[in-house]
């Protein structure tokens, strides 16, 4: 017998209704209700209202190669569709539900505008970023042990976005041929290390991207190890010129790596971002290659501006540069994923 439960403001939730088809089920706060028996375990979706919007989200958990599950958001156009999908990252990993539930109350003007044009939407969420794993380990391998998966390392935050997007293909109101990805900093990062081992999207941002472990980079004096952990803090790093970080790249190595890409690629930078020359040379690199890139940069003073958050007074005020961000990246998509 399975519960759920909703925890802050009292909601409706409609258990899979609206997507997998079975019949609503109410809860509140304070009283778990039961789930219907007929309800598959693995495709249980918690629907709740979004505060000002007319726009619900479907919280959904997608079974990762390893077999645990990582929660994502959905919101959608009204109707069956099928509709392109656009999938959201922002940042390192971690930080589960109550990550999604946050950033789909007070971050999601960015997604609602999506949704207007015609797409669905979903925030992801995937496991913390391993140092370093992706650079020293390489490819995943699956054998077989007993009956069981043997893997020969841990799956990776990027691999668990390749889940997620193998499970909204399945869904019955999204075309699974337009799949398109958005991540910023770190996510956006994942875009490159994603569509260099995957052909399953149809177009892919990278926004801000903090690519630095896909290029294969050498920190300079600029970053240093922490000695409570002795893992890098790179959060000081400063990488604003390009020849700077060419010069620190492998460049054999991300060019290896940038060779298997096919997926056009838009690369979002941010003029004042300590890291601007990471980002410049993720374009330049795709551009070089011979990849379907495109670069566009802003003025702006806050990473990760491409998401609008609600301000002190609890509404939505996008500035002007990021109505033209949010503008360019829906024209962006729809160039590649409507026409």
């Amino acid at each position: 017998m399975i519960h759920q439960f909703l925890h802050g403001r009292k909601a409706a939730l409609l258990l899979g209704a609206a997507l997998i088809g079975v019949t609503a089920c109410q809860a509140d706060t304070e009283t778990p209700s039961t789930v219907s028996q007929n309800i598959d375990p693995g495709r249980v979706i918690v629907t709740e209202a979004v505060e000002g919007s007319d726009i619900p989200v479907h919280y959904a958990y997608v079974e990762t190669i390893d077999g645990l599950y990582t929660p994502i958001a959905i919101r959608k156009p009204d109707g069956a569709g099928p509709f392109p999908i656009v999938l959201f990252a922002s940042g390192n990993g971690g930080g589960g539900m109550a990550w999604l539930r946050d950033a789909t109350m007070n971050r999601s003007w960015t997604q609602e505008q999506f949704v207007e044009a015609g797409y669905a939407v979903a925030w992801m969420r995937y496991r913390a970023e391993v140092e370093l794993a992706y650079h020293k380990y390489g490819e995943l391998v699956q054998d077989v042990r007993q009956g069981r998966q043997l893997l020969n390392r841990g799956p990776l935050e990027y691999e668990d976005v390749i889940s997620v997007i193998e499970y909204v293909k399945t869904l019955p109101y999204v075309d699974a041929d337009r799949v398109g990805y958005m991540g910023m900093s770190h996510g956006g990062e994942m875009a490159l290390k994603i569509t260099s081992e995957y052909d399953g999207l149809k177009a892919a941002i990278a926004s801000e991207p903090a690519s630095h472990e896909f290029l294969a980079l050498t920190p300079d004096d600029t970053a240093h190890v922490n000695p409570d952990s002795g893992l890098r803090d790179i959060e000081s790093m400063l990488m604003r010129e390009t020849e700077k970080v060419r010069k620190r790249i492998d460049l054999d190595v991300a060019l290896e790596r940038i060779s298997t890409i096919d997926t056009p690629i838009l690369v979002q930078g941010r003029n004042t971002d300590e890291l601007q020359g990471i980002f410049r040379i993720s374009y330049e690199l795709l551009d070089e290659s011979g990849k379907d890139a495109e670069w566009k940069t802003y003025e702006h003073d806050v990473h990760g501006f491409v998401y609008v958050q609600r301000n002190d007074e609890g509404t939505y005020a996008p500035d002007p540069v990021q109505l033209d961000i949010v503008r360019d990246s829906i024209a962006f998509f729809d160039r590649h994923m409507k026409h």
